[in-house]
């Protein structure tokens, strides 16, 4: 007898149902098919899925935002937290404020989780790419160097600086605003 995988169900029409409440408790359940699929799974499938079919409706891009900040432990610890980074990185960039500053929040906590030699690897670079992106990147950026900084080398910290001071001089007043608030 054939029983559909947990991931199946979520890739279902639900997910892509013009009705936002329907796609919004699909993803709600998130951490329940995470856990069905378990942590090797939820890595190599799910989060792969979620960074490749992000939509556009802004209330389910919070939700995703929101969820994703709690997905540590769901996809094997911080040692693996590094995969949750992508698809946070790209809500970090949408134009949305209220799931920009989720997703920054997100991003905080799965780095925050993770070890500091991963984070300096992973952080830095994911800092410098929304830095050199639109300006709504650029205002999500600011709100990363803080967590990005302390366990980054020498040289990258270097960068992170270079990039910060250049955000504060940035041509366009609500980066720089940001910018002012995350000093």
């Amino acid at each position: 007898m054939y029983e559909p995988s947990p991931l199946a169900l979520f890739r279902s029409d639900e997910l892509r149902n013009e009705d936002v409440s329907l796609r919004l408790n699909s993803v709600r359940r998130l951490r329940t098919i995470a856990l069905a699929l378990g942590e090797e799974r939820t890595r190599r499938e799910l989060i792969p899925f979620l960074n490749d079919n992000c939509e556009e409706d802004d209330e389910v891009l919070l939700a995703l935002a929101e969820e994703l900040g709690s997905f540590v432990s769901l996809v094997g610890g911080p040692s693996h937290a590094h995969v949750l980074l992508p698809p946070l990185e790209v809500l970090a960039g949408v134009d949305e404020t209220v799931v920009r500053d989720r997703a920054v929040s997100s991003l905080a906590t799965v780095a925050d989780s993770m070890h500091p030699a991963a984070r300096a690897q992973a952080l830095p670079p994911l800092v410098l790419r929304l830095s050199e992106r639109d300006w709504t990147a650029r205002v999500s950026a600011t709100g990363l160097f803080a967590a990005a900084f302390p366990s980054a080398e020498a040289s990258a910290q270097q960068q992170l600086v270079a990039s910060f001071l250049k955000l504060c001089r940035d041509e366009t007043p609500m980066v720089r605003r940001a910018a002012a608030q995350h000093l």
